[in-house]
């Protein structure tokens, strides 16, 4: 069974035992030995038969078309992070990333480095983190100390204190990136990056072990974060991903000073 087959299986069930029989138009009463929707009400009000949805949560070798996973995102009310998630495992979208380029393209730490005072990294498809600017190294200095097998966007989050202790919700900010995590590599789960990260974070964090359990997914979106800094006290920062036209398989990560804060002038001292 391919991972894309398994992970869509398992998306399914746990979408289907999360969703509350009201929310689909359905009684509450009667006797339910499991949370969530049985398998024949999914397929009833998706249009397919029961055994060939039971065969989906199998992770049988079969291919739903793109009418019937829009029918079962509408049915088991996914958000649209959700059904995009379940079209790319359905192999109705592009789940196949971009190879990153061997090592840091001097061009793009070019215009890391250009980016000034503004904190800048710079992670791979499974979120290695492969370059950054000054700034950044200022921002979170561990990244330069720590391992190259351990410098990666997620296991500093769940591991490393100092990260914890630099984000402003730790609880809220983690979830977050595990789940927009899980959302980019859901396809790719047997590449071997990525099968050795879950392992090491499933072994060294319960709450990624919990988070992960979940399913749940979730699109990135640029937005205000605050930050609780050492040197300079709380940052309120705005998050930005790029993707350089020229090198698809590397993302910029940029977070600038949110307008009117105090967190330019924070940033131009923490890096003077």
């Amino acid at each position: 069974m391919s991972s894309s087959r398994r992970e869509l299986a398992d998306f399914l069930a746990s979408r289907r035992r999360q969703l509350d029989p009201r929310e689909a138009g359905l009684p509450s009463g009667g006797a339910r030995r499991t949370p969530g929707l049985r398998r024949e009400e999914v397929a009833l009000l998706s249009g397919v038969s029961h055994t060939w949805y039971t065969w989906l949560e199998q992770g049988r070798d079969i291919r739903p078309s793109r009418q019937v996973v829009d029918a079962l995102a509408r049915t088991l009310r996914m958000s649209p992070a959700e059904h995009e998630y379940v079209l790319r495992l359905a192999g109705h979208g592009g789940s196949v990333a971009a190879r990153a380029p061997d090592g840091m393209p001097s061009h793009v730490q070019r215009l890391v480095d250009a980016l000034g005072s503004s904190p800048a990294y710079v992670i791979t498809s499974s979120w290695s983190i492969v370059g950054w600017n000054r700034a950044y190294e200022r921002f979170y200095p561990g990244v330069a100390a720590c391992p190259d097998d351990e410098r990666n966007l997620l296991w500093l989050v769940f591991t490393d204190p100092a990260v914890r202790e630099l984000l402003g919700d730790w609880t809220a900010d983690s979830r977050r990136f595990l789940t927009q995590f899980r959302a980019e590599v859901g396809p790719r789960l047997a590449d071997p990056e990525v099968v050795d990260l879950v392992a090491r974070l499933e072994a060294a964090s319960p709450h990624f072990r919990a988070g992960w359990a979940s399913h749940d997914v979730d699109r990135f979106s640029s937005g205000e974060r605050r930050f609780e800094h050492p040197e300079v006290g709380t940052l309120l920062l705005e998050h930005h991903q790029l993707t350089p036209a020229d090198a698809p398989g590397l993302q910029l990560v940029v977070y600038t000073a949110a307008v009117g804060t105090d967190s330019a002038a924070k940033l131009a001292r923490m890096t003077a």
